[in-house]
């Protein structure tokens, strides 16, 4: 159940890379801009933003039901120590270059996010796992609260705020923070705090996650509806009842405001309720995704730049247009490059079909073998 819902984000991850190197108005404008875009594009990017929380949680998840099966405390903290400090350096190397094709370039993301989430956990699994469940709710109910809090008078520190609460860049690095850590250590938290419903047998685990997932949409959408409180972009009703649908959804992810948190969590729980249902072939696939998801993620990261560069170069794009593209979008939309996007869900597709045999490989080696290794991929 946890690895299926985890292979489909996955795979809704991929989606969203592949339309940042391959549709044509990628670099031109943000998909959820209600004056430019269309509701398929919205579509596109809004699904997308299930992932990042959904991997979030199920990591905090996996770390309750590592510490249900037996996993000694002592043993358990050591390790996430060094499996965060490891996500955080693949995070600052590998993972940015494959995103840039240049090197050094700081770039934090939801890979760092569950790095110093780790970090975190591995003095917080000390505490009672309800208190930990109520820091989870304090951090994503509460941290917006902060949102207007001026660091400059923290001077030299004052990069602190950034990696901690509000996207931007750091002085003196080129680069820039998209995911400040601590709202995400917060959903981790929840999914720590939460891991007990995973471990109810099947009839009470569906009813109990179905009547979470239900109870945190409806919030969403009292919230949403009424008060405001939550996200700092106010529902701003439009005139065309589809594109007034997509503003109501239309929430904040840098930071993940509340609710947003809300919404794409709930979404999400109900998704993986349903893929218990789903047909065994899409099971069997998502599986290979979710039980090799940092494999897979790293994989996915240099097919899908290395085959935009490919096709880009036989089209006559330079090479170089798709080099250091993080820093200097503006080449690639000035060079005419990109895909339409039925054409960009066709790539989708077939990135998958390429990712599936060498994830299935690896999920094979990682059910064979205890390594210790392979508990870092």
């Amino acid at each position: 159940m946890v690895d299926a819902l985890r292979g489909l984000v996955i795979a809704l991850m991929v989606l969203d890379h592949v339309r940042d190197y391959f549709h044509w108005q990628a670099f031109a404008f943000n998909p959820t801009d209600l004056a430019r875009t269309t509701p398929l594009l919205f579509a596109t990017r809004w699904i997308t933003h299930l992932c990042a929380p959904s991997f979030v949680l199920l990591a905090g998840v996996s770390i309750f039901l590592q510490q249900a099966g037996g996993y000694p405390r002592p043993a358990q903290s050591r390790f996430l120590l060094s499996r965060g400090l490891w996500l955080i350096g693949l995070e600052l190397t590998v993972i940015v270059f494959g995103f840039n094709f240049a090197w050094p370039f700081l770039f934090l993301q939801v890979i760092w996010a569950i790095g110093v989430g780790m970090l975190a956990m591995a003095a917080l699994i000390w505490l009672p796992r309800t208190a930990v469940l109520a820091l989870g709710i304090a951090i994503v109910a509460g941290h917006g609260l902060l949102a207007g809090f001026d660091a400059s008078r923290w001077g030299a520190l004052a990069p602190l705020w950034t990696l901690a609460m509000r996207p931007g860049a750091v002085p003196g690095i080129e680069g820039f923070v998209a995911y400040p850590a601590l709202p995400w250590v917060g959903i981790l938290c929840l999914g720590y705090g939460l891991g007990p419903l995973f471990l109810l047998d099947a009839p009470h685990r569906r009813r109990a996650i179905a009547a979470l997932a239900l109870a945190m949409l409806a919030a969403f959408a009292l919230l949403r509806a009424g008060t405001g409180f939550g996200d700092p972009s106010p529902w701003q009703r439009q005139d065309d009842p589809v594109f007034d649908a997509m503003a109501f959804l239309n929430v904040s992810k840098y930071p993940p405001s509340l609710l947003y948190a809300l919404v794409t969590l709930g979404v999400s729980l109900l998704l993986m309720l349903a893929l218990e249902h789903g047909p065994g072939r899409l099971r069997r696939m998502l599986l290979a995704f979710g039980r090799t998801p940092l494999f897979t993620y790293l994989l996915h990261i240099y097919l899908v730049h290395g085959l935009a560069l490919l096709i880009g170069v036989v089209r006559g794009i330079p090479a170089t247009v798709f080099v250091g593209i993080l820093g200097n979008p503006g080449r690639i939309a000035e060079s005419g490059w990109g895909l339409s996007l039925p054409a960009v869900f066709a790539v989708w597709l077939g990135v998958l079909a390429a990712l599936y045999p060498l994830s299935r490989w690896f999920a094979g080696v990682k059910a064979r073998r205890r390594d210790r290794w392979l508990s870092y991929l």
